[in-house]
């Protein structure tokens, strides 16, 4: 039986390879930045979801410090045992005041903390609707909540009306990303809401790639000036604020509910208190040097006019910048060209996005300079060259 089991497992093996689907990990020889060190070489980074330059900036490093001088690093349990300490307690109280948000708690992970929101608030009697390009995160946690899971054509308002009205569920829940992963677009947040007051349902935002990067660095709820206390609201510490975990937000009753029965709160360690006081930092240093947000915007339009007069469409208006190509075969050659002239840039291939649309990620930080984004579109029109993307 083993054997066999590995021998499937080589055919799958095999599969992913012939079709260019099988990946590869890199070992980086240099912190996280706007240039990388990989494989001996000097890159332009354009890969990492650092998008305020946050993951090595001196006061996340020296926040990391003396975190871990006062309270060593292992927080040697779960939360509700003996691991939530004083810097637990004090970021979950910034992260409430920086999304003007009652009340906060820090989770492991972004994928931990949708896969914990969704099976506390939804069982066999809920209906969870979901957008069709939602991170795999908030598919999963869905399907383990058993709760009868709906998904929606991408942005597709009037459809998912048409499925809230027909849903006859004790427990409505509408869930999606606020800045898509793999596109860059920006979910319309003020119309999800509007269904979910007009359809009594929860509305769960995963702002993985809003925080930091949304309006002027607070997020989707202040981009687009949204409130209410239907909304639980999940930001990670990993993307723009340079650090690691994740955090909820929403009303006291919805997180006391979610520390209480989240079982990827209650049956894991909790973060180390190092991260939680990094993400305490990243906060501050946001709220006091707001220029971070704002080189991040500078950035992203120099991208994008670099774009329009090389001939590359595109539609993003945030720091992920897609190129699409077509097959997964294409977008690795692709990578390889535009790594070979000095630029990181990773090809994203299905199952993480659709057949057929294989692409380029672009993504964009407040520390790249004005000209590693320009050198980057100008080895971008070389690489297509046969006006693919174009």
């Amino acid at each position: 039986m083993v054997q066999s089991g590995l021998a499937a497992i080589r055919r799958g093996l095999e599969g992913l390879e012939r079709d260019g689907l099988r990946r590869a990990r890199r070992v980086l020889d240099s912190p996280q930045g706007p240039a990388i060190v990989e494989g001996g070489r000097a890159l332009a980074d354009f890969a990492s979801n650092d998008y305020l330059g946050l993951a090595s900036h001196p006061r996340i490093r020296a926040a990391a410090h003396a975190a871990i001088d006062a309270w060593g690093f292992g927080a040697g349990a779960s939360p509700l045992v003996i691991g939530h300490s004083r810097p637990h307690e004090e970021a979950e109280a910034a992260f409430a005041r920086f999304t003007g948000l009652p009340r906060a708690l820090l989770f492991p992970s972004g994928y931990a903390a949708n896969l914990g929101i969704l099976t506390a608030l939804a069982g066999r009697s809920a209906e969870i609707f979901g957008d069709r390009l939602n991170h795999a995160c908030l598919n999963d946690g869905a399907v383990l909540s058993r709760a009868a899971f709906r998904r929606y054509p991408h942005g597709d308002l009037g459809r998912l009306e048409s499925m809230l009205a027909a849903s006859k569920a004790a427990i409505r829940v509408i869930a999606s990303d606020t800045v898509f992963s793999m596109d860059g677009d920006i979910a319309p947040v003020a119309g999800l809401l509007a269904l979910a007051e007009r359809h009594d349902a929860w509305l769960v935002l995963d702002d993985a790639h809003g925080i930091g990067v949304l309006g002027g660095g607070r997020g989707a709820l202040a981009h687009a000036g949204i409130r209410s206390p239907r909304i639980v609201y999940m930001a990670t510490l990993g993307k723009a604020l340079g650090g690691y975990g994740a955090f909820v937000a929403g009303e006291p009753d919805l997180v006391e509910w979610l520390m209480q029965r989240a079982r990827m709160y209650v049956f894991s360690t909790a973060l180390p208190p190092a991260a939680a006081a990094v993400a305490a930092a990243a906060l501050r240093l946001l709220e006091e040097d707001p220029g971070i947000v704002s080189s991040l915007g500078e950035r992203i339009a120099d991208f994008r006019r670099a774009c329009m007069a090389a001939g590359i469409a595109t539609a993003s208006t945030t720091a992920i910048q897609p190129v699409i190509v077509g097959e997964a075969a294409r977008a690795v050659a692709l990578s390889a060209r535009l790594r070979d002239a000095g630029h990181l840039v990773p090809a994203i291939r299905p199952p993480t996005v659709p057949e057929g649309t294989s692409r380029l990620r672009v993504s964009l930080s407040a520390g790249h300079t004005r000209g590693q984004v320009e050198a980057l579109v100008a080895a971008l029109r070389d690489a297509l060259g046969d006006g693919a993307a174009r």
